[in-house]
């Protein structure tokens, strides 16, 4: 069977909704500043640092004009080439490389990265999906370098599983389904990630969001 591509918001048609979808109900500022400080913490000159499932690069921006500060280089990889299109076309969209590809097979070689960032995608794939995108980001990261996730979790309350319940109508519920257990910790470890940490969670319009960082040995 064919492997199903889904877009950065879930659906084509919502593509060009996306920005404002996110900004508006994601706490988008909070969360993709925190994330970036944790991504660049002991970041070396030098460094590469792969944003994977990039969509419309507004977090591959804002870490490509902070990584340049470390003389570090900032590749987004998309397999969407209407999001790359509108990612390329925003203000310091050149402070990026820019490469068309999947999670699951990324264009990159074996042991070449120092940070991985896979930001809102492990739930838009399967299960399968989302234990091959992280073996991929096990074989692109060198040793002693660093895995970041932003993905949900599991709700705490009754209005983050209320939440949790609209996000699942409209982004479907099975790559969802492991992540609202709870589980991305085990699929981490599972992939062969150690020293595995839970940052931060963040009440969101849709649900619990962590934050997560995970070290490849």
């Amino acid at each position: 069977m064919a492997e199903r591509y889904v877009p950065a918001a879930g659906r084509p048609a919502f593509t060009r909704l996306y920005d404002t979808v996110v900004a508006l109900t994601m706490r988008e500022a909070t969360f993709r500043g925190r994330l970036g400080a944790q991504v660049l913490d002991g970041l070396a000159p030098g460094a590469a640092v792969v944003d994977v499932g990039c969509g419309t690069g507004t977090l591959a921006i804002a870490l490509a004009a902070a990584a340049e500060l470390h003389g570090a280089a900032l590749i987004g990889v998309d397999g969407d080439p209407e999001v790359l299109a509108r990612a390329g076309a925003k203000p310091w969209a050149d402070k990026v490389q820019w490469r068309h590809g999947l999670a699951t097979a990324l264009p990159l070689p074996g042991a070449s990265a120092d940070r991985v960032v896979m930001s809102l995608l492990l739930h838009h794939l399967d299960p399968a999906g989302q234990r091959t995108a992280l073996a991929e980001a096990v074989r692109v990261l060198r040793p002693g370098g660093r895995l970041h996730v932003a993905d949900w979790g599991r709700p705490r309350d009754p209005l983050m599983r209320a939440a949790a319940w609209a996000l699942q109508r409209v982004d479907g519920a099975d790559g969802l389904r492991e992540p609202l257990e709870g589980a991305v910790p085990m699929l981490l470890a599972d992939a062969g990630f150690a020293a595995i940490a839970v940052h931060d969670r963040l009440r969101t319009a849709w649900g619990s969001l962590e934050l997560l960082s995970a070290l490849r040995p």
